[in-house]
């Protein structure tokens, strides 16, 4: 398996039911694995960070984050689509 099939999700907004729900349907939908999932809620605002393997996505990388950020807007709420490479390489000192 590719590390470029590896990404990280992150949505963000004000707490409400069914984010977690919203959120994982749109993946399943679109073959998109969930491989590790954390969520915090801190004073009312939701967060969660989730691993995911794109490797059997009927979407492109770019299908899928257009569709997952219209999904989590519906909700009010933010989402950031990044590949974990990128995002190992940000959050690395060196």
């Amino acid at each position: 398996m590719d590390s470029n099939d590896k990404i990280i999700i992150t949505v963000s907004g004000a707490d409400k039911v069914g984010i977690v729900a919203k959120v994982s349907t749109l993946l399943a939908e679109c073959q998109v694995n969930i491989e590790d999932i954390k969520q915090t809620l801190m004073q009312g605002h939701f967060v969660m960070f989730m691993l995911c393997d794109i490797s059997k996505s009927n979407k492109t990388l770019n299908e899928f984050q257009t569709l997952l950020k219209e999904e989590c807007n519906k909700m009010g709420m933010e989402a950031w689509v990044q590949r974990k490479e990128i995002f190992d390489s940000m959050h690395t000192v060196s």
